[in-house]
C-alpha cells in the first residue's frame, strides 16, 4: 500500500473527516417499529424480556403514536394479541380486533404514518403454530384462505403495507390475487421471504404468547445452514408480486442480506430480532458494553451489509441518539 506514503488514518484524524468520507449513512427514516397490540382498554403490560416495550391496548398505542411520529420515525408494524385463541386462529380476520382498530386509530390520528401488518396465524392459533394442524403439521395449502382472509381485513381497516411471515410457500401470489380481486392492487406486500428458524425469537413469543404448545418451526421456517435456498425463496416471492423483500433475523445473516440486494437490488427490508436486541440489553445492564454504542454499531451493520429498511425495537432510542448527535 506504499506506506509511508499513503496513510489510511489521515482521514480518520477528526469527527468533521470522518464524516466526510463515511460510506454509509443511517437516517430516522431507515427504521421501522413494532407494536404489540392487546385487546381491552387501559393495557400496557410490560414485557420482561424486552426491556421498554410491553403489550399495548389500542387507546395507549394512541399515546404512544404521538412519542413515535414525534421521533420522525415514519413506519410501524402491527402484532396482535386477541382475547380468544383456537385451533384455527378465527380471531385473526375481526374487524374489531387488536389490529384492525389499532390500525383505523393511527390511521385517523397520523395519516402519515406507514402502518404495516404482520400476516401470520401464530399469534391466533391455540397451538401456537403459523397455520392449520394437520397430521401433526401445519398444512401450507389450507392456511393460504385464512392468510388472505386477514390481510384483507387489515387492509379494509386502513393498512398501508401487509407483511406475510408465516412462510408458507405459495402465500405471496394468494395474498396478491385476495387484494387486487378486492381492488386493492395498489396495496404493497412486504414478505418475510428469507426467515430462518432461529434461536432469537424467544423474547418476541413471549410478546407475541405464540410459542409453540407442540414441536417447532423448522418444517416451514428456514434451515440457519442454507444461503442458496434463501435466493430461491427470494426469487419465488419476487415472482409471485411480492414489493419488499425481508431477511429475518438480521445480525446472523447479514451475509443473507448482501447476497440478497446484490442479485436482485430489490428494496430489502432487514428484522433487528428481539433476540438481537435483548443481549444488547442484558449485556448493557450488567455494565459489559456500551449500550448506545453498541445498537448504533449493530444498526449501522444492518445498513451496510445492504438493508434499506431495519425493523428494529431500538427505534425510539436510536431517533434519540440520532438526534442528540444532530
Amino acid at each position: 500500500m506504499n506506506f509511508p506514503i499513503y496513510r489510511l488514518r489521515r482521514l480518520r484524524k477528526n469527527p468533521t473527516i470522518r464524516e466526510m468520507v463515511r460510506e454509509t449513512d443511517l437516517n430516522v427514516s431507515d427504521l421501522i417499529l413494532p407494536l404489540f397490540v392487546t385487546h381491552g382498554k387501559g393495557i400496557t403490560k410490560p414485557i420482561k424480556s424486552m426491556p421498554g416495550h410491553a403489550q399495548l391496548s389500542v387507546d395507549n398505542i394512541r399515546k404512544e403514536m404521538k412519542e413515535v411520529v414525534s421521533l420522525g420515525i415514519p413506519s410501524v408494524l402491527l402484532f396482535g394479541i386477541p382475547e380468544h385463541k383456537d385451533a384455527t386462529g378465527s380471531s385473526a380476520n375481526d374487524p374489531h380486533g387488536p389490529v384492525q382498530e389499532a390500525i383505523a386509530a393511527i390511521k385517523d390520528k397520523y395519516p402519515q404514518v406507514q402502518v404495516i401488518t404482520d400476516v401470520c396465524m401464530c399469534e391466533y392459533t391455540s397451538h401456537g403454530h403459523c397455520g392449520i394442524i394437520k397430521d401433526g403439521d401445519v398444512d401450507n395449502d389450507s392456511t393460504l384462505e385464512l392468510l388472505c382472509e386477514e390481510a384483507l381485513s387489515h387492509v379494509k381497516a386502513g393498512a398501508d403495507i401487509v407483511a406475510p411471515s408465516d412462510m408458507m410457500d405459495g402465500r405471496v401470489a394468494a395474498i396478491r390475487g385476495a387484494l387486487d380481486d378486492e381492488g386493492y392492487d395498489d396495496t404493497p406486500i412486504m414478505s418475510y421471504a428469507a426467515k430462518y428458524s432461529s434461536a432469537f425469537y424467544g423474547p418476541f413469543r413471549d410478546a407475541a404468547e405464540s410459542t409453540p404448545q407442540f414441536g417447532d418451526r423448522r418444517s416451514y421456517q428456514m434451515d440457519p445452514a442454507n444461503a442458496e435456498e434463501a435466493l430461491r425463496e427470494v426469487a419465488l416471492d419476487i415472482e409471485e408480486g411480492a414489493d419488499i423483500v425481508m431477511v429475518k433475523p438480521a445480525l446472523p445473516y447479514l451475509d443473507i442480506i448482501r447476497r440478497i440486494k446484490t442479485e436482485f437490488g430489490y428494496p430489502t427490508a432487514a428484522y433487528n430480532v428481539s433476540g438481537e436486541f435483548s443481549m444488547i440489553k442484558a449485556a448493557a445492564a450488567a455494565g459489559w458494553l456500551d449500550h448506545d454504542r453498541a445498537m448504533m454499531e449493530s444498526l449501522m451493520s444492518i445498513r451496510r451489509a445492504g438493508a434499506d429498511m431495519i425493523i428494529t425495537y431500538f427505534a425510539k432510542e436510536a431517533a434519540k441518539v440520532m438526534r442528540k448527535a444532530g
